[in-house]
């Protein structure tokens, strides 16, 4: 209350010592920066930040489900960042430009998971930027207490966090495998056994995972007005089996056959290629008088069967 009565007065022409000179200039009152978010209950629904679509459900650990509805900030040079789990992140810049930016580095979109290890987590759709949105991936590291620790931009609006908390401290606290209901640690299993069992090529085994990790709700499924692979490439081809490996390859060296009899019929020269064969691809070994090289070809084929 004294501060704006403080500002009142000094529009008005008085100061601490008494009414100013009638020549002096009228002081334009300068608000002090404010904390515009989307998570800021206070301000007017017209100052609040915008975001574009809903967060994400909370998934993942069940022991960090606490966090959400929390918010944590830093600030670093002008700038203060707030990161709200499973929410999202924004940016508010500390100065008194009229025009001071602030603004959402991404929403709660998914896990990123690697060796059977939730190993961050990603905000995505944020604020424009360029052509692109802004997005920001969250790492969790064991701290003392809950705290943003540190916040860069690797990289023009990709932003990276590191998050403390002594929720992640236990070696087992970021395991995907035992926060996944029954049905689907079974599923996980067969899909081991099968790659195992060389059933399955290590493309297959990755998709395979990635469908788990999407209908545990960890990863998003892709959109559907997302472009798609371009036809030709290597998901194109359906190689998750040996089975459709072979067939692919059958289907390739009917096509390299009819090609060899256009060049001859034509009387085109052509030079066989000094890489392995098709039967090396296949993994069939052929007797040598050196040991066999390792197998170079289609990084989704197996080199031995």
């Amino acid at each position: 209350m004294a501060a704006g009565l403080l500002r009142v007065l000094l529009f008005l022409g008085f100061s601490a010592r008494g009414p100013a000179p009638a020549g002096a200039a009228k002081m334009k009152v300068v608000e002090e920066p404010n904390t515009f978010g989307v998570n800021n209950p206070f301000l007017p629904q017209a100052s609040r930040l915008q975001a574009k679509r809903d967060p994400s459900p909370v998934s993942g650990p069940a022991h960090l489900f606490r966090l959400s509805g929390k918010c944590f900030s830093l600030v670093e040079s002008t700038y203060k960042y707030e990161f709200c789990p499973f929410h999202n992140v924004t940016q508010h810049e500390q100065t008194f430009r009229w025009n001071a930016y602030s603004g959402v580095l991404g929403i709660w979109h998914e896990w990123e998971i690697a060796n059977n290890t939730f190993t961050g987590m990603w905000m995505r759709d944020g604020d424009a930027c360029r052509s692109r949105s802004r997005q920001s991936k969250v790492e969790l590291a064991c701290g003392k207490s809950n705290r943003l620790a540190h916040v860069s931009e690797p990289s023009t609006c990709v932003y990276a966090l590191t998050f403390e908390t002594p929720l992640v401290c236990h070696p087992h606290a970021l395991l995907v495998y035992p926060t996944l209901p029954e049905a689907l640690q079974r599923r996980w299993d067969q899909v081991e056994q099968d790659l195992a069992d060389e059933l399955i090529t290590a493309q297959g085994h990755e998709k395979l995972l990635r469908t788990l990790f999407e209908d545990a709700g960890y990863f998003k499924a892709p959109e559907e007005n997302e472009p798609t692979q371009l036809e030709g490439g290597p998901d194109s081809l359906g190689l998750e089996t040996l089975e459709n490996c072979k067939k692919a390859h059958k289907e390739l060296s009917k096509e390299i056959k009819r090609l060899k009899g256009l060049l001859t019929q034509h009387g085109i020269p052509y030079v066989r290629p000094t890489e392995t064969s098709s039967l090396e691809h296949l993994g069939h070994k052929t007797p040598r008088a050196k040991p066999p090289e390792q197998l170079r070809g289609d990084p989704g084929l197996r080199g031995s069967l």
